[in-house]
C-alpha cells in the first residue's frame, strides 16, 4: 500500500497508488506521490513516467474520512499537498502518461488533467464531485478535459463522463479493455521514450511554456473557495453527510 516507483523498461519509469478500497489519498499519500514524480523526473535515464494505479479506480479524489476526523488542519494539509502532486505532474521534467482505469474524481482529475497524455480503459469515467463534498477545485483541470460548458455542466451536477466521452474530445488518447490499460499505456510510453533525451525535455518546458492558463495559479485561486466554504461553515456541513447516500 501506497506509492511506488518501477522500472518498466528502458527510459520508462511507472509510479504506482495504492491505497485500498478505493485509491481516496490521504495528505500522505499526495506529498509521496508528489515526491516519486519529482524523483522520476530528475532521472536522467528517465524519458516519460507512466502514472498508473491498483485497485478498482483510478483515483477517488482526498481522503474526506480525514478531514472529517481531523477538520481544517487535514483540510489546509490535503489543499497543499494536492497543489503539490498536481504540480509535479505538470513540471515533471520529461512527458507524464496517465493510465486511468474505473473512477478518476476530484484530486483524480488534477493529475490527469496536468499530465501530457491519457490512456484510458473502457469502464473509466472521469468528474469533479466536489459540490458533493463541501469542497471545490480541480475545475483548471476539467477544463483542460472537455468544452467549457460541458466542464460547467459536469462541475455542477457533479456528474461523470465517461472514456469514450473524453476520446471524443480528443483528450485521451486511446480506450482499451480494462485488461489491455498497462500495455497500451506502456506502448505510448515506449514510442516517446524513443526519442532523444534532451530534446524531449526541451519539448517539454516548451508546451508548458505555452500554456494559455498558468494551471498552479488557476488552482490555488479555486481553494481560496475551498477556504471561504470552510470558514463560512458550508463546507463541514456538506461533509458531515458524505457516504450517507442522502441529500446533504
Amino acid at each position: 500500500m501506497g506509492v511506488s516507483t518501477s522500472c518498466a523498461e528502458k527510459g520508462v519509469r511507472v509510479v504506482t497508488v495504492d491505497f485500498p478500497p478505493v485509491n481516496a489519498l490521504p495528505v500522505a499519500g499526495w506529498s509521496a506521490l508528489a515526491d516519486a514524480v519529482r524523483a522520476a523526473g530528475r532521472d536522467p535515464e528517465v524519458r516519460c513516467v507512466v502514472l498508473a494505479a491498483e485497485g478498482r479506480g483510478f483515483n477517488a479524489g482526498v481522503d474526506i474520512k480525514e478531514i472529517q476526523r481531523d477538520g481544517d488542519g487535514a483540510l489546509i494539509g490535503a489543499n497543499h499537498a494536492c497543489a503539490e502532486a498536481f504540480g509535479a505532474v505538470y513540471d515533471c521534467a520529461v512527458p507524464v502518461v496517465a493510465a486511468v482505469q474505473g473512477f478518476c474524481l476530484g484530486g483524480g482529475i488534477g493529475l490527469v488533467g496536468n499530465a501530457d497524455a491519457i490512456v484510458a480503459s473502457e469502464d473509466a469515467v472521469f468528474g469533479v464531485p466536489e459540490l458533493d463534498r463541501g469542497a471545490l477545485g480541480a475545475a483548471t483541470h476539467l477544463a483542460r478535459l472537455v468544452p467549457q460548458h460541458l466542464m460547467r455542466a459536469l462541475y455542477y451536477t457533479a456528474r461523470t463522463a465517461t472514456a469514450a466521452d473524453l476520446h471524443a474530445h480528443g483528450s485521451v488518447w486511446r480506450v482499451v479493455p480494462r485488461e489491455g490499460l498497462r500495455t497500451a499505456a506502456l506502448g505510448l510510453a515506449r514510442e516517446i521514450a524513443a526519442k532523444d533525451a534532451q530534446l524531449l525535455r526541451l519539448a517539454k518546458s516548451a508546451l508548458n511554456g505555452i500554456d494559455p492558463v498558468d494551471v498552479r495559479r488557476s488552482y490555488r485561486f479555486e481553494q481560496g473557495f475551498t477556504f471561504e466554504a470552510g470558514l463560512g461553515g458550508v463546507g463541514a456541513r456538506v461533509r458531515a453527510g458524505f457516504g450517507e447516500g442522502g441529500r446533504r
